[in-house]
């Protein structure tokens, strides 16, 4: 449905993307996953005719978004990373104002947006602006829905938000995805990632990997150590350059290490050096690599070719 090619577009001289090509297959739901300033945003905008990129194509079901902006706007659905709505307005009023603009009705299209619209309807005379962060982003996935689009385009919709709203924005999504919509969405959030059907890393306006998140993880042929102790700060300056290492971060509550080749004992290394050096509570254990480790080892390798 969606085809990228070699596409890129720069601020001032900045390159925000930088040669990127990827194709998402109708009724697909496709993540960009990257940290912030990664481009997710540029591309979006170019994909919601808003922006003209500056060298490469973007075509949805076969239109330019340069030359049939017109078009593919009635075919998709566009959800900004900031709320942009009318936060004077009513929850009934701007809902209302988006199905009027399209040329349609909340009553045509009700069955669409039921599921999420049930939620904030008891709230539906209250201003947008005085809604919580769930509630904004709910009636913002209505507005984007309101026409009956083809495409959804979700920009980080779930960044800022509590736990509880994203899980629920993610159900919703499995939803219009079994509704034949095809979604794009972009997120910082590895655990969203592994909720596509397939995924693109992206950093610093570079793809550095497409692939189904099962796919990319299966790939990953290095040894992950999981690793903790009393005085966490010192575990990677202590270990940083010992053989058989290929690199230490921090992951969550632990460290993980990337080993270069078969464990081959140096867990139990590890744990006699560290206690050697007056840590207690070492633990070291084989851990099953995620898809925050894959994405991790193809950023140090992009980092590594660039220098």
């Amino acid at each position: 449905m969606i085809r990228v090619e070699h596409l890129s577009h720069s601020y001032g001289g900045n390159a925000a993307v930088k040669d990127v090509s990827f194709n998402v297959g109708r009724g697909e739901l496709f993540g960009l996953i990257g940290s912030d300033g990664a481009g997710k945003t540029t591309i979006f905008r170019i994909l919601a005719t808003l922006i003209v990129p500056d060298s490469g194509s973007a075509s949805i079901n076969g239109y330019s978004v340069v030359d049939d902006y017109k078009k593919l706007r009635t075919l998709t659905g566009y959800m900004p990373g900031r709320f942009s709505l009318y936060q004077d307005l009513s929850v009934e009023e701007n809902l209302r104002l988006f199905a009027t603009l399209f040329g349609t009705s909340v009553e045509k299209n009700y069955d669409l947006i039921k599921d999420i619209y049930v939620q904030i309807e008891p709230f539906r005379k209250r201003k947008a602006g005085k809604l919580s962060g769930g509630m904004k982003q709910k009636l913002a996935l209505c507005c984007a829905l309101v026409h009956e689009p083809e495409l959804l385009l979700l920009d980080e919709p779930t960044t800022g938000v509590d736990p509880v709203s994203r899980k629920e924005f993610w159900g919703m999504l499995a939803r219009l995805k079994a509704k034949g919509i095809t979604i794009v969405v972009s997120t910082p959030y590895m655990d969203e990632a592994v909720l596509c059907d397939r995924i693109a890393f992206i950093k610093e306006g570079e793809i550095l990997g497409v692939n189904s998140p099962d796919a990319i993880i299966s790939s990953f042929s290095k040894s992950i150590l999981s690793i903790r102790a009393d005085r966490m700060h010192r575990i990677k300056e202590l270990l940083s350059g010992l053989e058989g290492m290929e690199s230490i971060y921090s992951f969550g509550e632990v460290f993980h290490a990337r080993l270069s080749g078969q464990e081959n004992g140096i867990s139990e290394r590890m744990k006699e050096f560290l206690t050697g050096a007056g840590l207690t509570g070492v633990g070291v254990e084989k851990a099953a690599p995620s898809i925050e480790d894959c994405f991790i080892e193809m950023i140090e390798r992009k980092n590594d070719r660039s220098q």
